[in-house]
């Protein structure tokens, strides 16, 4: 049995971050792309769009640099656009090789978006790509609403796919945007291409709209797929994209003629940092990967042990790295720290090291034990790039609950340099912190943003001396941003994350 070698493309830095309210620092998504080429072992990674922001520009520059050094730059892929030229030299200012260029794979996009002839707009594609070989930029080309074009106007994707073929291009890329498609559908699609070209790579961009990428993924490669895009923990725009752990699961088990280099151990790991540094949470039964899933199956395979392996699946724990735990506290050295940040397959500069096992000593003075599993809020805090420049300070407060006596709260605010003290009193104690620093910020004729969603958790199994991460989503007339806090006191951890709020609204 010949065995076929998939290309696996991981979009969570960029198709990823357009799930609601989640953006990575700069610090975030260079220790993710990290985390992926180096442990997960994945093929390549797309980290970015094109011209989005200075922040994403700033990004881009410091994992191209990384890659640069570590022989990784061709796996670094950018979002482009058919712009004249303008997202090219985007990237050879960020020092990106790779580019995946947008264009139109439905005939109603093309027509009442772009409201340009097909020639016109492969005239247009040829003058990038032909720009972006003089440039030393190689492409791959997105056919975006592909599905609806295979549907609807499969006439003009095979004669996109015929212009194509006669480009230099690297990879076609087929996404299934709308996330429409049923796995009947994929197959026959996917088929037709591959019967027709099949000396073409193409990659198959599953959505998860019907809760079907999954299947629509192992459709896809089926019918001859060469590579996948997939994102940590299935984030993506709307329902989000086909889900990592899953999709790799599934092509271990399932498909032995599928060979991808995926290191599984590393997948729990890597979507735990994920969730922590997007607050985007990971739904306790979600498979492979969710809190419940592997609490549940031990007791069970316990208990088959006796009984012939009667509840026994292939989804052992063991074999996504979710057996061992490690104790940390304020005894504990930079070494031991180290090592522990070793098994969750991260590697820190010296300097973050430094500061996240200051931050260890400084939580083990108030809880006297700090997980394994506390590690990841602890490193999210540590590289949370607001913290660095601190242009507001919450200096000081005193939080009053009393029977009968509504919460009070006096809180000492510095803003640039300008110390302001203020009371109030609130439904809770937050509530009241909230009104106290609303009343310095109206002194100051600025408004803070609404607070839109308030999320607690704490690390699982832990106790009532945990850790606790505050999540706080916040809105403002431009757009829907998030902050988080990290204290053994849940209020405490509230108020670190609105002192982040608070930096990024201050100019």
């Amino acid at each position: 049995m010949s065995v076929k070698r998939i290309e696996i493309m991981d979009t969570t830095l960029r198709d990823g971050e357009q799930t609601s309210g989640v953006s990575f620092s700069a610090s975030e998504k260079l220790t993710i792309a990290k985390l992926l080429l180096e442990e997960l072992k994945v093929d390549r990674i797309e980290i970015a769009s094109a011209r989005v922001s200075e922040g994403e520009f700033k990004a881009v520059k410091s994992v191209t640099n990384w890659a640069s050094e570590k022989g990784y730059l061709d796996a670094i892929e950018v979002l482009t656009f058919v712009d004249n030229g303008i997202s090219i030299d985007w990237m050879k200012k960020a020092g990106a090789v790779v580019q995946n260029l947008l264009a139109k794979g439905s005939l109603n996009h093309l027509t009442h978006q772009l409201k340009k002839t097909p020639n016109q707009h492969f005239k247009e594609i040829l003058d990038i790509i032909s720009l972006a070989r003089e440039n030393g930029i190689e492409t791959n080309i997105y056919l975006e609403d592909w599905s609806n074009g295979m549907r609807n106007s499969k006439a003009y994707v095979f004669e996109f796919l015929e212009f194509l073929s006669q480009q230099a291009i690297k990879r076609i890329m087929l996404p299934d945007t709308l996330g429409i498609l049923t796995p009947s559908e994929t197959f026959e699609f996917v088929s037709e291409i591959r019967e027709k070209y099949p000396y073409l790579h193409f990659d198959f961009h599953a959505h998860n709209d019907y809760d079907l990428s999954v299947s629509n993924v192992m459709e896809a490669l089926k019918a001859g797929a060469d590579g996948l895009h997939l994102t940590v923990n299935g984030m993506g725009e709307r329902a989000g994209n086909a889900p990592f752990a899953s999709v790799v699961a599934v092509m271990n088990d399932f498909m032995p003629n599928i060979q991808a280099t995926i290191n599984e151990k590393a997948l729990y790991t890597v979507s735990k940092l994920v969730e922590t540094f997007s607050g985007f949470m990971i739904p306790a039964n979600k498979p492979v990967i969710g809190a419940n899933v592997f609490t549940q199956t031990a007791g069970i395979h316990a208990d088959g042990d006796n009984k012939k392996n009667l509840y026994f699946n292939d989804l052992l724990p063991e074999r996504f790295g979710r057996k061992r735990e490690y104790a940390l506290g304020k005894s504990s050295g930079k070494a031991n720290i180290q090592k522990n940040l070793q098994e969750l397959g991260l590697q820190l500069n010296e300097d973050d090291l430094k500061k996240v096992t200051q931050r260890i000593i400084d939580l083990g003075d108030k809880k006297q034990v700090v997980t394994k599993e506390d590690l990841p809020y602890i490193i999210a805090e540590v590289l949370d790039n607001y913290s660095n420049e601190k242009k507001v300070s919450v200096d000081s407060y005193v939080l009053t609950h009393s029977k009968g006596l509504r919460p009070s709260t006096t809180v000492s605010l510095t803003i640039k340099g300008e110390t302001f003290e203020e009371h109030a009193q609130g439904d809770g104690q937050f509530d009241a912190f909230m009104n106290a620093i609303r009343s310095v910020f109206k002194k100051k004729n600025l408004l803070l943003p609404d607070l839109v969603d308030y999320a607690v958790r704490i690390p699982p199994g832990s106790h009532s001396d945990a850790l606790c991460e505050t999540i706080i989503t916040w809105k403002d007339i431009e757009k829907e941003f998030k902050t988080r806090g990290l204290d053994s006191d849940q209020t405490v951890s509230a108020i670190k994350a609105t002192e982040k709020m608070l930096n990024i609204i201050t100019n």
